[in-house]
């Protein structure tokens, strides 16, 4: 056991792939430690990419989701979003957009237009977070979260800032509204910084570096696009930055309850996997009006 604070189980590179036709992903998990990061499933990282200038914003094009929600976070670039629950919005930097798929949507992400037609630098996050069974088929809902509206809390040595995207941490409360207990955290520390982040000891808790390099309990070193996994042995994780650093902290009570996966769709149970294909196949999603 470390002394200083929680058991390091894992620190997980990730791998490469590319997402429709505009993200250039990096993807630590699903993974073998997905069990120890519940309510997470999965961390797609897109970028930091080039995006050429184009007058056909690129991206992905509509797709399925049921019994999960996916949270995105953005550091540089602008993305666009619409659902067939009704949503739509953009995104820029700072910006964080919660959507429950819940009972089940369709959805599309692409570049946002005037972006795609300036061209520029794209970094932003994607994670799904699941749901309680109870919760699985609640109707869809989305959280488009301005930056400016995310409480920031200094750390005590005044050299980085924590913004509060969801749950309650040093005295601020995250705008996003959860359906299960959850404190998602965009920490920013620049060289020399020294933390210690807090959070209850029953949490899962990952740390995604995306961007950077800090020391864990001053002697794990953890990189860029490196995700690490930790135990519930102390509420305490001491974070140092070696470098200019930009950390996404992933924490909340594990749901302990069956998984069942198909693509899209994050059920309970087999059968609940059908009937969600079945669902998505007979229209019971939705259509956006050119796939009508």
């Amino acid at each position: 056991m470390t002394p200083t604070g929680r058991r390091i189980f894992q620190v997980i590179d990730g791998n490469k792939k590319f997402v429709g036709d505009g993200f250039d992903v990096t993807s630590p998990m699903p993974g073998p430690r997905i069990r120890q990061l519940s309510p997470y499933l999965l961390i797609d990282h897109t970028g930091p990419m080039a995006v050429a200038p184009t007058d056909a914003p690129l991206g992905t094009p509509p797709h399925p989701h049921r019994g999960f929600e996916t949270v995105t976070v953005v550091y540089e670039g602008h993305l666009a979003h619409r659902d067939t629950a009704g949503h739509s919005g953009t995104l820029g930097p700072t910006d964080v957009q919660w959507m429950t798929a819940g009972a089940g949507l369709l959805h599309e992400e692409r570049h946002e237009k005037e972006f795609a037609r300036r061209g520029g630098t794209l970094e932003l996050l994607q994670l799904w977070v699941n749901l309680p069974k109870k919760d699985k088929l609640a109707p869809p809902r989305y959280q488009n979260i301005v930056g400016a509206t995310i409480p920031a809390v200094p750390t005590p040595d005044g050299l980085g800032h924590i913004r509060v995207v969801a749950g309650t941490y040093g005295g601020a409360t995250g705008p996003a509204e959860t359906f299960s207990p959850i404190t998602l955290l965009d920490v920013h520390l620049t060289q020399g910084a020294t933390t210690t982040v807090h959070l209850p000891a029953e949490y899962n808790v990952g740390i995604y570096v995306v961007k950077g390099d800090i020391l864990l309990h001053s002697d794990q070193a953890a990189t860029t696009k490196q995700l690490v996994v930790f135990g519930w042995d102390s509420p305490n994780i001491q974070v140092t930055a070696t470098t200019d650093a930009v950390l996404l902290v992933l924490a909340g009570a594990p749901i302990e309850e069956p998984l069942a996966t198909y693509g899209p769709f994050v059920m309970n149970t087999n059968q609940e996997l059908v009937q969600a294909i079945a669902d998505f196949e007979s229209g019971g999603m939705g259509a956006f009006p050119e796939n009508e």
